[in-house]
């Protein structure tokens, strides 16, 4: 949004009376003058309403600014964690030129729903490292789930990835016994996966990726890391397409 030449002139004319008040010191000015230079500004705030919108808008251009500035710096320094972890899953191209982040819990609706996303996109663009970084925060359930899905990934990686949608796209509540079943209807017996879960616990990947989550900001699921930016929520495949052509033009996500 720009500022119009009419919301210039108000703005200026509003930015003069404040700078003859503030070149005035306090106590030269009276009562009544101090009245009728707020009532000259608010007059003009009145007639002029849509100063403030600008204003805002200006505002929220900046904030967001801030904020994306921000993290691209977390991002920079937390690079090999967020695109290079041993304990993620990459599915797609694993020498992609562009890689997307997502933060996924077996219980988020949510995820569900960019399940599709994901699958489009890596059916559309074969030059996509797509990375799957298990967040589990929709309770002991989910943390359950996540558990077999680690010991799932050991002992069968080349699976994984129907594993992945088997479990997500399934209907009802992700939990231990879910996730166990859907491993054995791959091939993985229930003893095989407690075993390696007894063997390999994944709490310290959990507390990681909690921390990860925890400095990038990352409140919920999902979440996408793309080029220099922190994405909340399924966006859907065109802004997620549209992110990374920017990140191909000008290596960033909005150019």
């Amino acid at each position: 949004m720009t500022f119009s030449f009419k919301s210039l002139l108000t703005v200026s004319t509003i930015a003069l009376a404040a700078s003859f008040a503030a070149i005035q010191p306090a106590a030269a000015l009276d009562d009544q003058q101090k009245k009728e230079i707020g009532e000259f500004i608010k007059e003009y705030l009145v007639e002029h309403p849509e100063v403030l919108l600008d204003a805002q808008a200006a505002l929220e251009k900046k904030q967001d600014a801030a904020r994306l500035a921000q993290a691209s710096q977390v991002i920079d320094q937390n690079k090999d964690a967020i695109f290079n972890s041993k304990d993620d899953v990459v599915i797609g191209n694993p020498k992609g030129s562009i890689t997307v982040v997502e933060f996924f819990d077996y219980n988020c609706t949510y995820c569900r729903h960019a399940l599709g996303d994901m699958d489009k996109l890596l059916k559309q663009d074969k030059d996509v490292r797509f990375v799957l970084k298990e967040f589990p925060i929709l309770g002991a359930d989910s943390v359950a789930a996540s558990r077999v899905s680690n010991a799932f990934r050991k002992l069968a990686p080349e699976k994984y990835a129907e594993f992945h949608h088997k479990l997500l796209g399934s209907d009802g509540r992700a939990s231990e016994d879910s996730a166990i079943e859907v491993a054995s209807s791959l091939g993985v017996n229930e003893a095989a996966i407690r075993t390696e879960m007894t063997k390999s616990p994944n709490n310290n990947m959990i507390k990681a990726t909690y921390q990860l989550a925890t400095d990038l900001n990352v409140t919920g699921t999902p979440a996408y890391i793309i080029g220099n930016e922190t994405i909340s929520g399924a966006i859907g495949l065109e802004a997620i397409q549209e992110k990374i052509a920017n990140v191909r033009s000008c290596g960033k996500t909005a150019c």
